[in-house]
This record gives structure tokens, C-alpha cells and sequence, in this order.
């Protein structure tokens, strides 16, 4: 990976003052947050909840000459549509108090929505047109636009959500232009396309000048897949090579976000899609239902990862979301659902492989990161997930515990020495963690 210092950044940025960076604006926003922060009885704890919450408008969100808004997803500059999509998240229920987080937000989605115009298969893109990111990678398709071609169903995803989100917020679907629905029709036509991708996809991936990196197996096209009715997927959203076809809980992501573009298709200007969005999403939930299971002899029936189709499968959770373990902080199901909660046991149990518990923190990880480092987003989705509240504070704890005194939350670290991480500037994290202080709050959960 490459990466860029925030201070070359804001040398950049001062070069081009038609780039307004974000750190100098939503006033009324920062007053109201401000105004809560004084709330929380516990310094430390206030003063990381601040760092978080303000950490992708001071470090990461710019305001383009167009008015779109480019967000960095930290220290690599370059915007994920998933991680650009949860780093404002947080910001929504300030909509109503602040025209500027407002226009911060609508930027965003129309920013989005154009990438996935000019490329439905890549996962990161640049702020102009300049040819940085991955070019040694081997793809069937380049734009000087793109970072990175990971096709991740995910990534699709995100943006419908938080346009989900920011509709149910605010009333407002003035997002849905023509450039969303272009973009809709690209999605429809990709997730169309990979419920075959052995016949009707031309995508393949590799880096062949990385091979401590795993890529696409097969010319870059994948490992064999029978057809299920899921959605195929290269990339996991920690933009790890899958190693089945399918990946359970993006299928599930979609689901979600289909509902809801076939319950809005109206508002949304896109009746003519309905009968397809209908019929897709009913293929994707069967596939979930015949190919989506396991019998576990000691949990139950439980979710699995990801399936081939093929009788192949992987049981395990990854911390990054969408996971198994977000499926009620996604919307795909309650928190009681038994499936649900017999998949929780596994994934909090030692029969997750990427399970650890240490001296420090107990936890879900990934194979993204070194070995029995945990990472605060699966310990944030746990808390945002549990309905318990000695857990929700026991995550919280462990939370305030692992920042290694940096204030801010990371993306893995040792679970016997947190003082060993990954990542010092990683947004997605912190708007998670930000998110869950003040539910926790308004819940009357911490003083």
C-alpha cells in the first residue's frame, strides 16, 4: 500500500483553495456536539469520544469544486465506498441543525454514485483523474479515476445504505439524479452478471508483482463456483481475497439495500427496475436460505462466511463489516434471531478462528492483519450488536483500554500488547467507535 502524510496533504490542498476542507465547517454541528460531549461524566472518554467523532471532518472530508465531497478513508489517499459511506454515519442526526453536514452528506453520495458510473467493479478511487493506486495490478478494465479494482458487493452496497439512511433521516431523495440512477442500473446489472460470473463475467483481478498479497486465483476469474442464486464476490470487505465464491453476510447487504430500492422505487425515480430488483433479491435470499447454513454440532444451525456452491464452505467471521456478527446493525435481521444468535456464540468462541483472547482484550480479528491482533471494529460491532449491557460495557472498556494512548482507535492490535497496532489514522474505526459512545449515552448505558 501506498501512503501519504496529512501534512503533505494539507500542503496539497493549500495549493488548490477551490478544495475546501471540511475542518472549517458545520459550525452549528461541532456547537451540538460539543454540547453532548460535556454530558459525559468520564474525561477520558469525552475527550476520545471528540477525537473520533470530528476525526473524519478534520483529517479526511474535503468539499470539491463541484460541491461533491472526496473522503479520504485515512492514511491512504484515496476514497473507499465503504468506508466513506460509515465515516459520516455519524453525522446524520445533525442534518436538521446544520445545512453544511447536509450538503457534506449529498456530496458524498454524489460522489459515490459517479464512481460507480465510470467502474461498478473497483472498490477505491482518486480525488481527480491522476493515475495514482494500483496500476501494476492485472484487470480487464483502467480509468486514471481508479485506486483499486477489488470487486467487493459491499461496496455497492454502502452507498445505497447511507442514501437509506440519509432519506430516513431527512426526507430528502434529492441524491436521486440521473447519476444514481445510472449508477442503479449498473449495480442491477453487476450483481445480474456475478450471480453467473463464470458465464457472464468478464472481470478477473491479480498482482503478480505482490504475491505476499493472495489475489484471484484461475487468470485472475476466481475459483470454480456453482450457480446459487448468491451474488459472487472477489474481495472481502477487509479487501482480502475470498477464498469461496459467495460471501454470506454481503449477500445479506444486499438484500438489505434491494428492499429498500424496490420499496422506494417511486421516490427514487426507478419504477422501470422494480421486476428486476424484486426477482434478484428473492434469488439472493433462497441462495442465502439453501447454500447460506450449517448444522453445527455444538451451536446449531449457524451462517456461514462464504460457500462455493460447490459443497465447499468457510466457518468464520471477519471483523470487517459487513460481517457476520453486524447482521442486526445492518438491518438483515433482529438481534434475537435464533440463527442469529447461535452464529454469535460461534463467532465470540474459540471455534472462530479469527477469535482471540488475550491479557489485554478479548476479540474477532482478521486474516487481513498479523495473528491474534484484534480489531476495535469487531469490538465495536459486538457492543453495537449485543442486547446485553454488562457486554456493551465490557467492549466499551476494553475499548478505552487498547487506544495505546493515542486517543484514537486503530484498526488491529496485539491482544496482549495493544501497544502493537495497525493503522494510527483509520476513520472507519473511529466513527464506530463514536457511534457507540453516544447510543451508550442516550441510553442512559454510561454516566
Amino acid at each position: 500500500m501506498q501512503y501519504v502524510d496529512s501534512s503533505a496533504r494539507r500542503r496539497e490542498s493549500a495549493s488548490a483553495p477551490e478544495i475546501i476542507p471540511y475542518k472549517t465547517l458545520c459550525a452549528k454541528m461541532r456547537a451540538k456536539v460539543e454540547q453532548f460531549a460535556a454530558t459525559i461524566s468520564d474525561e477520558r472518554l469525552r475527550k476520545m469520544f471528540l477525537n473520533c467523532f470530528f476525526s473524519s471532518l478534520d483529517t479526511a472530508a474535503e468539499r470539491m469544486p463541484d460541491g461533491s465531497t472526496f473522503m479520504l478513508t485515512g492514511d491512504i489517499p484515496a476514497m473507499w465506498l465503504r468506508d466513506s459511506a460509515v465515516q459520516v454515519m455519524g453525522y446524520l442526526p445533525y442534518c436538521s441543525v446544520d445545512d453544511e453536514v447536509k450538503q457534506l452528506i449529498r456530496g458524498l453520495l454524489a460522489r459515490q454514485f459517479f464512481y460507480i458510473g465510470l467502474d461498478p467493479y473497483a472498490n477505491a478511487f482518486n480525488r481527480e483523474p491522476n493515475n495514482r493506486g494500483h496500476k501494476d495490478d492485472v484487470t480487464d478494465f483502467d480509468s486514471p479515476w481508479i485506486w483499486e479494482r477489488k470487486f467487493e458487493v459491499d461496496s455497492l452496497c454502502y452507498p445505497l445504505w447511507l442514501a437509506q439512511k440519509y432519506s430516513e433521516t431527512t426526507g430528502d431523495y434529492s441524491f436521486a439524479d440521473e447519476t444514481f440512477r445510472t449508477a442503479v442500473r449498473k449495480i442491477l446489472d453487476t450483481f445480474v452478471c456475478e450471480q453467473k460470473h463464470g458465464e457472464c463475467s468478464s472481470y478477473i483481478h491479480s498482482r503478480p508483482l505482490y504475491p505476499e498479497f493472495p489475489t484471484l486465483k484461475n487468470g485472475g476469474k476466481g475459483t470454480p463456483v456453482g450457480y446459487t442464486g448468491l451474488i459472487w464476490n472477489g474481495y472481502r470487505p477487509s479487501d482480502d481475497v475470498c477464498d469461496y465464491g459467495y460471501l454470506i453476510p454481503s449477500n445479506m447487504f444486499a438484500v438489505v439495500v434491494l428492499e429498500w430500492l424496490l420499496g422506494h422505487a417511486g421516490r427514487l425515480g426507478i419504477e422501470s427496475e422494480a421486476e428486476r430488483i424484486s426477482r434478484l433479491c428473492g434469488e439472493v435470499r433462497e441462495g442465502i436460505a439453501k447454500f447460506g447454513t450449517y448444522e453445527h454440532p455444538v451451536f446449531g444451525k449457524i451462517y456461514v462466511y462464504e460457500t462455493d456452491g460447490l459443497g465447499g464452505r468457510n466457518l468464520m467471521d471477519d471483523a470487517n463489516v459487513p460481517s457476520l456478527l453486524s447482521l442486526p446493525y445492518l438491518g438483515y435481521c433482529a438481534p434475537d434471531d435464533p440463527v442469529y444468535l447461535n452464529t454469535r456464540r460461534f463467532i465470540l468462541s474459540k471455534a472462530n478462528p479469527y477469535y482471540y483472547e488475550g491479557t489485554a482484550a478479548r476479540g474477532v480479528g482478521s486474516p487481513h492483519t498479523p495473528d491474534r491482533y484484534i480489531w476495535h471494529i469487531g469490538i465495536t460491532m459486538q457492543l453495537l450488536t449485543s442486547t446485553d449491557l454488562q457486554e456493551r460495557r465490557d467492549c466499551l472498556r476494553m475499548l478505552l483500554q487498547t487506544d495505546a494512548g493515542c486517543g484514537v482507535m486503530h484498526e488491529g492490535f496485539d491482544c496482549d500488547n495493544p501497544e502493537e497496532f495497525t493503522r494510527p489514522w483509520f476513520c472507519w474505526a473511529n466513527t464506530l467507535f463514536a457511534i457507540a459512545v453516544a447510543e451508550m449515552k442516550e441510553k442512559g448505558e454510561i454516566g
